[in-house]
């Protein structure tokens, strides 16, 4: 493709100013157009990067044969409509994660998707760092055996995002389950190579957020006491392969960090590895000796949120598949949704994709 890809980003405040840095550094395409909901935050936006084409309705951005990709920066709840607005109208898509709050609203995308023939991508950024390329494909190789067992949490102290966008269910269809879960979930799963899930159970609460004087250490906001949505969550997993997850996530837990605990555990029948760390696991029953290594660490050359941006116009400009396919986001999103399910019916429940 010798022309440059022309961009749209539909909600141009929160995540959007990490894609900025992406689209900017992409060879293949530029952001000519913007879309809020607010004008005044729209017109800032528009001064700061240089962007005269401003709307308030997304439709304005549909409508512009000369726009190639929107890229959905928007709440969770408007994820789906716009997105398939945007494929009917013939644009290729980037979407913020989740790519929608529930199976069924991912199966229309993935629908529309398929009749306009462009690419749709959920911005699932921790794939993109360099530690998270560098384990994957060293996992490939085998060396960690058949993965039966995963462990995975993304944990935070008093550290809740205090804005509708966040708290209120009709904006974001869930909690740090959805806001934070999304990411450590779908980077186990992609480690593991997309197991098909086929079970949950899980419990999703507010055991902390409801009570009087809860703050977050954020902003040192108050919660609101009319916030609907969990504030912790906790899943095990059955896989269609025998594999199995622990799920943790949480905005409130009193856990011993002042920031986030994010961690990944891989156990293979061959051998383990922990993320971030890049640290691999393994034994010889022939000596009887356990062997700890880790992977060559380099710096990354820009923020993952900025390199999905990258990688996205690549693949549009040479014709190569979707990055982060929407049938891997579909099964991380159908997990989250179980979990949701189990706590409202109390017990295990049987999920697909």
């Amino acid at each position: 493709m010798s022309r440059t890809l022309k961009v749209g980003v539909v909600g141009v405040g929160g995540i959007a100013k990490a894609h900025m840095p992406g689209w900017a550094a992409s060879e293949f395409a530029e952001v000519v157009a913007g879309c809020d909901i607010s004008m005044e935050a729209l017109e800032k936006w528009g001064l700061l990067h240089g962007v005269s084409k401003l709307e308030q309705d997304p439709s304005g951005l549909f409508g512009d044969p000369d726009i190639d990709i929107i890229d959905v920066c928007t709440p969770n709840r408007y994820h789906a409509p716009i997105a398939i607005g945007a494929l009917e109208a013939g644009k290729h898509v980037l979407c913020e994660k989740p790519l929608a709050p529930t199976p069924a609203e991912i199966h229309r995308m993935i629908e529309a998707r398929d009749r306009s023939g462009r690419l749709l991508m959920t911005a699932q950024h921790f794939r993109f760092w360099g530690d998270s390329q560098a384990m994957k494909a060293e996992i490939a190789t085998g060396v960690l055996g058949e993965i039966y067992h995963a462990r995975s949490w993304m944990l935070r102290r008093a550290n809740l995002p205090v804005r509708p966008g966040f708290i209120y269910r009709k904006h974001s269809g869930g909690g740090p389950t959805i806001d934070v879960g999304v990411h450590i979930l779908d980077l186990t799963l992609w480690l593991m190579d997309n197991p098909r899930p086929v079970a949950v159970s899980g419990v999703a609460k507010a055991p902390l957020a409801q009570r009087e004087g809860a703050f977050s250490a954020w902003r040192l906001d108050t919660v609101p006491q009319d916030m609907d949505v969990e504030d912790f969550a906790a899943a095990f997993v059955r896989f269609e392969s025998g594999a199995t997850l622990i799920l943790e996530t949480s905005w409130l837990l009193h856990h011993d960090t002042m920031g986030e605990d994010t961690q990944i555990w891989l156990y293979g029948s061959e051998g383990g590895c922990h993320w971030p760390s890049a640290k691999f696991l393994e034994t010889n029953y022939e000596t009887k000796q356990f062997y700890n290594r880790f992977l060559q660490r380099t710096q990354d050359r820009m923020e993952p949120h900025a390199l999905e941006c990258v990688a996205f116009a690549q693949a549009i400009a040479e014709g190569a598949p979707s990055p982060v396919p929407a049938e891997q986001s579909l099964q991380v999103q159908a997990i989250l949704d179980g979990i949701y399910r189990s706590q409202a019916e109390g017990r295990e429940v049987r999920i697909g994709d």
